[in-house]
């Protein structure tokens, strides 16, 4: 049975295909092929090809037959429940009225066709139904509406790009274009017509396109070459049995003669025509046949004859033309703009729920915000007091004790490079990071990077190199904290996974001026490598790999994801060499603009700059606040502590102070309603500097309350630019 399917529907398949130039084979193929499901009871496919049958046998002129089987179709379509193909019944059946004298049922049908074919989006038959259609009001006059149904047929052509149907829609557009005198346009249009039936060889179609370049010809009363043309249309139509096209064909070529004044060879010309019409009952052309032969025996002042056809075709004409059936016709317009009210409806509906979704993605974002801020203070306070204190800690510490206070350093560096990353990657997602460029000596900045990182090299038993382009310049401006991070993350990552051998950051220019150089960075490893399939997952968030021995490294699977986006932020890209066993190189280009020389700063002197001064510390937390004025005790400095918000505004009335340091989350009154106190109320300090020190990172983006700082630190504090604003502020 599956193999009597195959065939069947192989023969179908190829019945359609020959349609275009080789009708009687379509119909012999359908024959077999309708014959093939009698034999097997195959209904669904006996209802196929009885509506493949009426198709064909409507386009040859055998209107009664394609009437009958479409009837058939419609009727075994519908017990077996297939919309498609009662659409299919229906379009037929549209033809066949429209074709002879019932224009307005044409339109019922292939509305119902059409509703059909849109709700299954069959943008093959959606251009069928609007091209018929177009058709309709076209004869009809009405050539806006016939414009709009033309344009639709060729857009729902393009989508599935059939170009047979895209072309069949600009012959009838090219005849209203005529009408409308837009020639220049008509005639580009049917020539790109004809390119696509030559192109296609589609036969049938070729017949039309040509006929459409004969009308405009003929307009242009380029005679010779519009008879031509129809000769050559009607010559092919004959072939095909193609009898609307011959009718048409006869009836523009009678014109044409009369236009010439062969009158006789007119009314011959215009006779075969009208007889195909007759017998065949076409009266889309026996109207205008009818018309033309009234034009022309009132030219040869023949009354009688003359009066005869004027009354023949105004019964044909009142027949088709009349006030109900412009009744019915019109309807279209309601049910297309009722289908237009549902469309927009639809539409209504989607952009309410594309709404909602942005309302969601915008609370996901605000919720996530929060997390950041609130992850950010809780987790970074802590470690503050950790960090400070190794720091003060290593400055006098014995020699027995510096292994165990570097050692808790690096530890505290490690954990807050980790958390960095996650909240990094909320801001970079966020779209809520920039980059602060500043003037930085460049060489003594990377020296101090590879010294950095030499501790966890050693400790994981190899060399870390730096070697630096001896023409690098003194002074570039740039973001050290960004880079920093990107470099650390390369070269963590690149220790963390070499067992042998040694890791090198090379730096050097590879395009200078006046104004900047473009320098590269390139970190290479001896390490495990990475295998080819897995070169783009690594710079996925939260992507971490296994190694050869399949041992977990630590981190939270951001480092790279985080390099990729920063590099992207600098208007580059990051690149990657590796094999697999041998190692990796990392390598990323950036445009560094040159600056003056920063001059270097003497730590003594700053020191003595700030001693004496006087500041105002807002802190809640009790170890924090110690640790700060244990550090500013260091440097010569007197701290007046307040432990939120509230008091540090009373004491911001009754003492003039040379800095504040204000902590952002404190309670009863947060940092800064503070800091908007300060300077907004009166008191002795609205015009002293003050410094938001907070372990959030968000802290810095509130746009209602940023300026009314000076400057934002984040804890774990950076003590040398601390000092460094001190001094300078």
């Amino acid at each position: 049975m599956q193999e009597t399917r195959t065939k069947i529907n192989s023969l179908l398949e190829e019945s359609y295909a020959v349609r275009i130039n080789n009708l009687k084979k379509s119909i012999s193929l359908t024959n077999i092929a309708l014959s093939l499901c009698v034999k097997s009871s195959l209904n669904d496919l006996k209802a196929k090809s009885l509506s493949q049958l009426s198709l064909y046998y409507m386009i040859t002129g055998k209107y009664d037959e394609s009437y009958n089987l479409s009837q058939k179709c419609i009727t075994l379509f519908e017990k077996l429940k297939d919309e498609k193909g009662i659409a299919d019944a229906k379009y037929n059946m549209a033809g066949f009225y429209y074709r002879t004298n019932n224009f307005q049922l044409g339109v019922v049908f292939l509305i119902d066709a059409l509703i059909i074919y849109k709700k299954h989006n069959d943008y093959h038959n959606i251009s069928r139904c609007e091209k018929s259609l177009g058709t309709v009001y076209g004869f009809c006059g009405d050539d806006d509406k016939a414009t709009i149904s033309h344009k639709n047929a060729i857009k729902a052509a393009k989508t599935i790009n059939d170009l047979n149907l895209e072309s069949n829609a600009y012959n009838n557009l090219s005849g209203i274009y005529i009408k409308n005198n837009q020639v220049d346009l008509a005639l580009e249009i049917i020539e790109k017509s004809i390119a696509i039936k030559e192109k296609t060889e589609d036969t049938r179609g070729l017949a039309f396109a040509i006929y459409g370049r004969a009308k405009v010809n003929l307009f242009q009363k380029k005679y010779d070459k519009a008879e031509k043309d129809f000769l050559e249309s009607i010559d092919i139509h004959t072939k095909m049995g193609e009898l609307l096209g011959l009718a048409m064909g006869y009836n523009k070529l009678a014109k044409l003669y009369f236009e010439t004044n062969k009158i006789d060879l007119a009314k011959k010309t215009v006779t075969k025509g009208l007889e195909i019409c007759y017998l065949f009952n076409i009266s889309l052309i026996k109207i205008k046949s009818l018309y033309l032969l009234y034009s022309i025996f009132k030219f040869e002042n023949n009354e009688e004859q003359a009066l005869r056809h004027l009354e023949l075709y105004l019964t044909e004409k009142e027949s088709i033309f009349n006030a109900q059936n412009f009744k019915i016709i019109e309807n279209y317009d309601l049910l297309v703009r009722m289908q237009t009210m549902q469309k927009e409806a639809e539409h209504q509906q989607e952009k309410t729920i594309l709404i909602t979704k942005s309302t969601k993605i915008e609370q996901a974002a605000r919720v996530r915000q929060e997390f950041l801020s609130t992850m950010s203070h809780e987790i970074r306070t802590p470690l503050n007091a950790v960090t400070t204190i190794a720091t003060m800690l290593s400055e006098n510490s014995h020699i027995e004790d510096k292994t165990l206070i570097d050692s808790l350093k690096f530890s505290s560096h490690h954990l807050m490079q980790i958390i960095n990353d996650i909240l990094d990657f909320t801001k970079l997602d966020l779209g809520k990071m920039s980059l602060d460029f500043q003037p930085v000596i460049f060489k003594t900045y990377l020296e101090n990077f590879w010294k950095t990182y030499q501790f966890q090299a050693k400790e994981n038993g190899i060399d870390f190199k730096l070697n630096l382009d001896e023409n690098l310049y003194n002074c570039y401006s740039i973001d050290a904290t960004k880079i920093t991070q990107i470099l650390g993350n390369l070269v963590t990552n690149a220790i963390k996974f070499t067992d042998k051998g040694n890791v090198i950051l090379d730096v050097k220019i590879i395009q200078q001026s006046n104004e900047f150089d473009l320098v590269s960075f390139k970190v290479s490893d001896t390490g495990i490598g990475i295998e080819k399939e897995n070169l783009e997952q690594i710079f996925e968030s939260f992507s971490q790999l296994k190694n050869g021995i399949n041992r977990k490294k630590d981190g939270a699977g951001l480092g790279l994801s985080i390099c990729k986006k920063i590099i992207e932020l600098h208007d580059s890209e990051i690149k990657i060499e590796s094999v697999f066993g041998k190692g990796s190189v990392f390598s990323f280009d950036l445009k560094l603009n040159k600056v003056q020389i920063v001059k270097q700063v003497n730590q003594e002197k700053l020191i003595e700059d700030i001693s004496g001064t006087k500041i105002l510390l807002a802190e809640d937390n009790a170890i924090n606040a110690m640790i700060a004025k244990k550090l500013l005790s260091k440097w010569g400095i007197e701290t007046d502590h307040a432990v939120n918000g509230l008091i540090a505004t009373e004491k911001a009335t009754l003492s003039k102070y040379d800095f504040i340091l204000m902590d952002i989350h404190m309670p009863i009154l947060d940092g800064y309603q503070a800091a908007k106190n300060i300077r907004t109320l009166e008191n002795l300090n609205k015009e002293t500097p003050i410094f938001g020190l907070t372990a959030d990172i968000s802290a810095k983006d509130n746009e209602e309350y940023n300026h009314f700082f000076n400057d934002f630190f984040l804890k774990p504090l950076e003590i040398e630019k601390l000092k460094a604003a001190l001094v300078f502020k």
